[in-house]
């Protein structure tokens, strides 16, 4: 079975640079992998999308290209040197070759990797599930299942791997350990597995390599969470009344095996790096190789200047997604929550709700776990991924979680908060995402606004005790069920909606024209 959603895995993450989680991030986590297998030396690279995938008419312009080759040299997701790793990768010398093979991939967003140095040969099929998040499908002919979370040791061996591995269960601190066809051991663990503890059987491991973890919050096989849907929290919270922003502590606690202490001083370092993402977007951003100027500073002055429409919550909400957004366009620092593509509306509408009521920090940070949680009733049911489920799947999303976040902000009941998060994802189903110029930036930016006012008022009509009618858990499988409805032209492919419009195609060969000078 999968690992539980984690808040700071699979919601509030990654801490990253660069236009797409799905893409960049996930993509150089897949790269790091690689680079474990290959046992830091890779060489030559063959990298194969299938035609029916995402990745054919993105994996350029989206950042597939950036996060898989910044992997190959060992970056983390928020590296600073991520804009220059065209220049990186041919200084390192590794050689790159990107081909387009109908393999009959089942997920769009699949990499084949075919890795290779001075010494050896590997292979490696891995996707991208969204927000940052992958698994490891295939290695060296192998079918297996990574999903970065644990320290990884594969030894391959001449004979007897049954009885290898049986020694293994008993003598090693492992969480799992499988024998794949006979050849191949898998050990998963918590903390990387030493030679001395395989000396004994050396002689029969002719190949042993060891992969280290990408995420944050560890995997496990023994990983006991109290609820992982919605109805299982309620019923879990029937004899307790614990408030929605402790229901996601102790779901946190659990998941991730720390300490509630611990959740909080990690929630309040993530609130610190996207209040710094709207500070530094309202001073102004600069970045050549991108579709919108730095426009939120300007919203502020109009709106000091009272030029403005009178709203100030959705007004400062405006100018914080605009200036996180705009971050992020300009290879800025910003925490995908839960998507890359939709970083700007459930931290710009809960931060500048937050602001706008004088909140405290605290009450802030109560508000994320908020929206955390609900983020995490959404990835164990449906999905984040555009390319899978539309942008309903990421502002969406946002928009679900940041509606429970204001509503909590506002001192209202749990169930008021459930109820917004229901009726901001209804108003969201069907949502397309179909980029302009083949870039993550528009109609992203006007999609994040209108989450966070699709949960601004949700958040008001809940505390006002409309009715939401569907429970939340029904509206999330319905967005599951109406995102593989969606054509796949219509599904982050750059082959749909805006995406084919005349202007958008200019758009799009202009900035080709730009790189290429």
């Amino acid at each position: 079975m999968q690992a539980p959603p984690s808040i700071f895995n699979d919601v509030l993450g990654p801490v990253m640079r660069g236009p797409s989680s799905s893409h960049c991030a996930a993509a150089l986590r897949i790269g790091r992998l690689a680079l474990d297998l290959m046992d830091g030396a890779i060489e030559r690279a063959l990298v194969e999308y299938t035609p029916g995938g995402s990745l054919v008419t993105t994996h350029e312009a989206q950042g597939s290209d950036m996060g898989l080759y910044s992997g190959f040299l060992g970056y983390e997701t928020h590296d600073e040197r991520l804009p220059e790793y065209r220049k990186k990768i041919a200084e390192a010398g590794i050689d790159i070759e990107v081909a387009i093979v109908d393999y009959e991939a089942a997920h769009p967003n699949t990499y084949k990797l075919t890795l290779r140095n001075s010494t050896e040969s590997r292979e490696l099929t891995a996707i991208s599930t969204g927000g940052g998040m992958i698994e490891v499908l295939e290695i060296d002919g192998f079918a297996l299942n990574m999903d970065g979370g644990f320290h990884e040791t594969l030894l391959y061996v001449t004979e007897q791997a049954d009885s290898i591995a049986a020694s293994l269960r008993k003598s090693l601190d492992a969480d799992t350990i499988t024998v794949h066809n006979n050849a191949l051991i898998q050990i998963q663990s918590q903390q990387a597995v030493t030679d001395s503890a395989l000396s004994e059987h050396s002689e029969l491991i002719h190949t042993l390599k060891r992969l280290s973890p990408v995420l944050p919050v560890r995997s496990g096989s023994d990983i006991k969470v109290p609820f992982r849907t919605c109805d299982e929290m309620l019923a879990f919270n029937e004899d307790k009344q614990l408030a929605l922003w402790e229901l996601g502590l102790e779901y946190e606690s659990a998941r991730g095996r720390i300490s509630k202490d611990a959740v909080m001083t990690k929630m309040h370092e993530l609130a610190t790096i996207m209040r710094s993402a709207v500070t530094t977007g309202l001073a102004g951003t600069e970045y050549d190789d991108r579709i919108l100027p730095s426009q939120s500073p300007n919203f502020v002055e109009k709106l000091k200047s009272n030029s403005l429409i009178k709203s100030d919550a959705l007004n400062t909400i405006i100018s914080y997604i605009t200036a996180i957004m705009e971050v992020k366009s300009s290879m800025g620092v910003i925490v995908a929550a839960p998507t890359a593509g939709s970083c700007g509306a459930f931290p710009g509408c809960t931060i500048g709700a937050a602001d706008t009521v004088s909140a405290s920090e605290e009450d802030l940070v109560k508000a994320l776990l908020v929206g955390g949680l609900i983020g995490v009733f959404i990835a164990e049911q449906a999905t984040f991924a555009a390319e899978v489920g539309g942008c309903q799947a990421e502002c969406g999303s946002g928009a679900g979680m940041a509606a429970a976040a204001l509503v909590s902000l506002a001192g209202g009941t749990l169930d008021q908060s459930l109820g917004a998060a229901s009726m901001a994802l209804q108003n969201s189903l069907g949502m397309i995402c179909d980029p302009i110029g083949n870039r993550v930036e528009a109609p992203c930016l006007g999609r994040n606004v209108t989450a966070a006012s699709n949960a601004l008022s949700c958040a008001n009509m809940s505390l006002s005790n409309f009715e939401h009618l569907i429970p939340l858990d029904q509206v999330i499988q319905t967005m599951d069920v109406v995102g593989k409805s969606i054509n796949h032209e219509l599904l982050c492919t750059n082959l749909g909606g805006l995406s084919i419009t005349p202007a958008a195609k200019e758009i799009e060969a202009r900035l080709t024209r730009f790189k290429s000078c």
